[in-house]
């Protein structure tokens, strides 16, 4: 029995009811997909639903407003992803007549659709036999075939590209995909695979080679840089306080948040009681600094570290334009901060 037959009767076994794979709907698959990036199942879930429900076609994607999108979005992380699904959103309703473009090609000129996810919906949607390669597909392929090219490579991309085609059965490319996406999530996991009970254990390279545990081969290390944020929560006579909108570019691009201090490291209280009284609110009279949280918050993002404080600023004057406590968990906000609110932590 060859690889794909072994791989699909496993599939037809072992799949997961997932509600986008009971559809050829490409704004539902392509829905699934930006929210599957950088995103495992479970917590993705949750958010597909939540979105289907909100804007249960392409339409009603396109017409919402950018912050409704952040807000529903809030806590699934890289927020580019959120940003970019509304814009083709828009695009695809006003320019296609809602009509998603029906080929592989095509479907890579949309916005924040790469080849993975242009592949996936391709297949998915049209059954174009085009493969999948993310990395469950690297891994096992890597495995089986005992391939030590480094995975981050563009080399190496093209090359298990061209592996999965000459493995896909140019009849049923879908069910191949799913199968061999589903086979890295659940069997031939990154860290201590059961490879005891595995349909490939009589035939994987890796496996007779004793190099499971050491490939795929990812040379590429990401660099972490370390941030110290600290913010500000300004609070007035009647209970309000004030928030900013992110508009530059960098993490939380038009998410809210509180006025920011970024400091080179983990500031005391004597050096930000000094820069709010003498830079930051200066223009307002401060009757009292307290530091939110006894230990500093820190937030782990792909590429950065950020070390993050809590401080509340009393004030005498009213806040122009402030927020009160109600309307403050409307706005869309970086999960951190979001969390930090619902704790009521804002409170100290």
């Amino acid at each position: 029995m060859n690889f794909h037959n072994i791989l699909i009767n496993w599939y037809l076994q072992n799949e997961r009811d997932l509600p986008w794979r009971k559809t050829t709907n490409p704004y539902l698959i392509w829905l699934s997909e930006i929210m599957l990036q950088q995103t495992r199942v479970a917590q993705g879930m949750p958010y597909f639903f939540s979105f289907t429900k909100e804007f249960p076609t392409v339409f009603d994607l396109a017409n919402a407003d950018e912050e409704q999108v952040l807000k529903l979005w809030q806590g699934l992380g890289y927020y580019s992803r959120a940003r970019n699904l509304h814009k083709t959103a828009q695009y695809v309703a006003n320019e296609l007549n809602g009509v998603f473009p029906p080929s592989y090609k095509e479907l890579l000129k949309l916005k924040g659709v790469g080849e993975y996810t242009a592949a996936a919906i391709a297949s998915f949607s049209y059954n174009e036999a085009v493969p999948v390669v993310d990395g469950n597909v690297f891994r096992l392929l890597s495995r089986y075939f005992d391939i030590e090219s480094d995975i981050t490579s563009p080399a190496a991309k093209k090359e298990f590209t061209e592996l999965a085609r000459e493995l896909m059965p140019k009849d049923n490319p879908a069910i191949f995909n799913q199968a061999i996406m589903e086979f890295g999530a659940l069997q031939c996991v990154p860290k201590s695979p059961n490879c005891t009970i595995c349909v490939f254990n009589d035939s994987c390279l890796a496996l007779q080679k004793k190099k499971v545990d050491v490939l795929p081969v990812k040379s590429k290390k990401t660099k972490v840089t370390n941030r110290f944020f600290n913010y500000l929560i300004l609070e007035d006579i009647l209970g309000n306080t004030l928030i900013q909108k992110r508009t530059a570019k960098g993490i939380w691009h038009n998410l809210y948040e509180f006025p920011l201090l970024e400091t080179q490291e983990i500031a005391d209280f004597d050096f930000v009681s000094k820069a709010v009284q003498n830079e930051v609110f200066s223009a307002y009279t401060i009757i009292g600094i307290e530091e939110c949280s006894h230990a500093t918050i820190i937030h782990k993002l792909s590429h950065q570290h950020l070390h993050i404080q809590f401080w509340k600023i009393k004030i005498e004057e009213i806040i122009e334009k402030g927020v009160d406590a109600n309307n403050l968990k409307t706005f869309p906000f970086p999960i951190v901060i979001y969390n930090f609110i619902e704790k009521q932590e804002i409170n100290c």
